[in-house]
C-alpha cells in the first residue's frame, strides 16, 4: 500500500519510475529548457529524494534519447540538431505511414473507440487552450494507432521512439490544424480507407515538419526581441543615469 505518495514506502524501482517520469514530463513540456544542466544533487533536493533514482532516471533518459550524459560531470537537457530532426522525420515517414495503413486495416471495435475518445479530448483541450494537454493527447493519439497496427515488433520500435516522438509533437504551435488532421485521420482509419488514409498521413507528417519549424522560429524571434528589450531598457537607465548626474552638476 503507497503512503499517500511518500517515497518512504516505495521500491527503489517505482522511485526511479516515478522521477523518470516527472523529468520526461518536464523535458517535453519545455518545463526544462534544451542545454540546461540536470544536476544530480540539485535534482535530488529538488525532488526530496536521494541521487540514486535521479542517476537511474537520466540514465533512462538517456537512453530515450531526450538527455545528454557528459562523463564526470552534470548531464543536461538534449538539444536536437537539424541532424537529428531530419533523421527522426525520416524514421517517422516510414514508421507512421505504416502504423496508420495497418491501423486501418486490422483494428477492432474497442481499439476504434479508444482511438476516437483520445481524438475527442484532443480536440476539445485544443479548444480550451490547454497546450500541454493538447500536446500529450496528439502523442497519445499516435501511440494508439501504432497499438491498433497489430504488430509487435511495430509497437515495441513505437516504444523505443516514443518519448522523441512526443518531444516533437509538443513543438506543434497551431493545435486546432493538428486536432482537425486527426480527425480525418480517425475516419480514414475507420473506413478501413487504407489509401486515404496513407496519403493524410503523408500530409500529417509534412504538417509536423512545418509545425517544428515554425516553432523554432517563433522561439528564435523571441529571443532577439528579448535581448532588443535588455538593450533598450539598459540604455534607458544609462540615458537617466545621465540626467541624474546632470542635475547633480547643476
Amino acid at each position: 500500500m503507497k503512503n499517500n505518495g511518500s517515497s518512504s514506502s516505495e521500491s527503489p524501482r517505482s522511485e526511479t519510475a516515478r522521477i523518470t517520469e516527472i523529468l520526461r514530463n518536464e523535458i517535453i513540456d519545455g518545463v526544462r529548457a534544451p542545454g540546461s544542466k540536470l544536476v544530480e544533487r540539485n535534482l535530488a533536493t529538488e525532488l526530496g529524494v536521494s541521487r540514486v533514482p535521479i542517476r537511474e532516471a537520466l540514465k533512462q533518459l538517456a537512453a530515450e534519447g531526450l538527455v545528454a550524459n557528459r562523463p564526470n560531470t552534470w548531464s543536461t537537457v538534449r538539444e536536437f540538431s537539424p541532424s537529428d530532426i531530419a533523421d527522426l522525420n525520416e524514421v517517422r515517414t516510414a514508421f507512421d505511414i505504416l502504423s496508420f495503413e495497418l491501423a486501418a486495416q486490422r483494428h477492432n471495435r474497442e481499439g476504434l473507440a479508444k482511438l476516437e475518445a483520445t481524438m475527442a479530448k484532443g480536440k476539445e483541450l485544443s479548444k480550451a487552450g490547454d497546450v500541454v494537454g493538447a500536446h500529450r493527447s496528439a502523442a497519445d493519439f499516435h501511440a494508439i494507432v501504432t497499438e491498433l497496427s497489430g504488430n509487435r515488433l511495430l509497437t515495441e520500435i513505437g516504444e523505443l521512439l516514443d518519448s522523441r516522438m512526443r518531444w516533437q509533437l509538443s513543438q506543434h504551435d497551431d493545435l486546432d490544424f493538428v486536432a482537425t488532421e486527426h480527425a480525418q485521420l480517425y475516419d480514414a482509419i475507420a473506413h478501413r480507407d487504407q489509401a486515404k488514409v496513407r496519403d493524410l498521413a503523408a500530409r500529417h507528417l509534412g504538417t509536423s515538419q512545418d509545425q517544428h519549424d515554425k516553432h523554432k522560429e517563433r522561439l528564435a524571434r523571441a529571443v532577439d526581441e528579448g535581448t532588443e528589450s535588455d538593450i533598450g531598457t539598459e540604455s534607458d537607465i544609462g540615458t537617466a543615469s545621465d540626467r541624474e548626474t546632470e542635475s547633480d552638476e547643476d
